[in-house]
């Protein structure tokens, strides 16, 4: 079934009461975001449910964190603490795979329910405003004389600002082995390590530095998008002659065990969330893209997603 029909489907159900009962998602959904306040899935998950509010999907949304090892400690902890609850979900997305392929958990995605993929943004490069750093150049030709004293802060072990930061080496005649990379268990933890100085380059995307960047705190020296973002004045990384080019997206999972109805459910409230006036407030306010997919089209784009990874790591000698 084409993809906009299926949709279509699920909202005349939703809106005639003829899903089973067993299939409708309660009032009340508990979301494991799997990293600390302050990141990109915390806002995106918070976003999000604010806007399942919003858009009247549901009545309150419980939200619980448990950072580290790139969601891989949350992931565990939602696939054994939520089986069979079709009212629970788990905010993933790129970074998860990236900690699934570098640390080969036990408890993997294939035991759970894919939703939805909801946005993509590109990654940013910073240094703080009194760095010697003015320019990526700066960072290149440093990194290329000695790259330990080159630090790249950003989140998890194999999260897309690793990976890029890696790419770069291997594009500049560097061993991507040693790159000096810091892994932090959240966004707010990565920033303030910026600020304090504590590294040479922070990495994320451009919503978890914005505020920073528009004070002069931070300066955005690179972005990993194939063109410069609107409204943004920051040169991408091939601009600058380096072909480095990766995206992070996001997405939501539901729980293991449950049925296709309850998918079919979660799904529907997910759809009706992307509608809503306080997502699409959301997506403006932190320069996301919408990448919505749901369905079989998402649970195939997943799997490509990570082939592509394991071949891009294992180029950047990461894995």
């Amino acid at each position: 079934m084409r993809r906009d029909v299926f949709l279509k489907s699920l909202a005349v159900m939703a809106a005639a009461g003829t899903l089973p009962l067993s299939a409708r998602a309660a009032a009340n959904l508990k979301m494991m975001i799997p990293a600390n306040p302050g990141g990109g899935w915390d806002t995106t998950g918070r976003a999000l449910g604010k806007a399942l509010i919003d858009a009247k999907a549901a009545d309150t949304v419980q939200y619980d964190n448990k950072g580290g090892a790139a969601g891989i400690i949350g992931l565990a902890q939602f696939a054994n603490g939520s089986k069979g609850d079709p009212n629970s979900l788990m905010m993933m997305g790129a970074v998860m795979l990236g900690g699934i392929i570098t640390g080969k958990p036990q408890v993997g995605l294939d035991k759970l329910t894919p939703i939805a993929r909801l946005t993509s943004e590109y990654n940013v490069f910073v240094v703080p405003a009194e760095s010697p750093f003015k320019t990526m150049k700066d960072v290149v030709a440093q990194m290329q004389k000695d790259p330990g004293s080159v630090k790249w802060g950003g989140g998890s072990r194999g999260s897309t600002e690793h990976i890029c930061a890696c790419m770069l080496a291997g594009k500049v005649g560097v061993d991507p082995k040693k790159v000096n990379y810091v892994a932090f268990r959240g966004g707010g933890e990565a920033t303030a390590a910026i600020l304090g100085n504590n590294v040479s380059v922070g990495g994320s995307g451009y919503s978890e530095f914005s505020e920073y960047i528009k004070s002069g705190k931070l300066r955005a020296i690179g972005v990993t998008s194939p063109k410069r973002l609107p409204g943004i004045d920051v040169p991408t990384m091939k601009e600058l002659g380096y072909d480095v080019e990766l995206g992070n997206w996001r997405g939501v999972y539901g729980a293991s065990d449950i049925t296709a109805a309850q998918r079919g459910a979660l799904s529907n409230l997910i759809a009706q969330a992307t509608q809503a006036p306080a997502w699409k407030e959301a997506l403006v306010k932190n320069g996301w893209t919408n990448a919505f997919l749901l369905g079989k089209p998402f649970d195939d784009f997943v799997d490509a997603e990570f082939a592509s990874l394991r071949g891009v790591m294992h180029l950047s000698g990461m894995v």
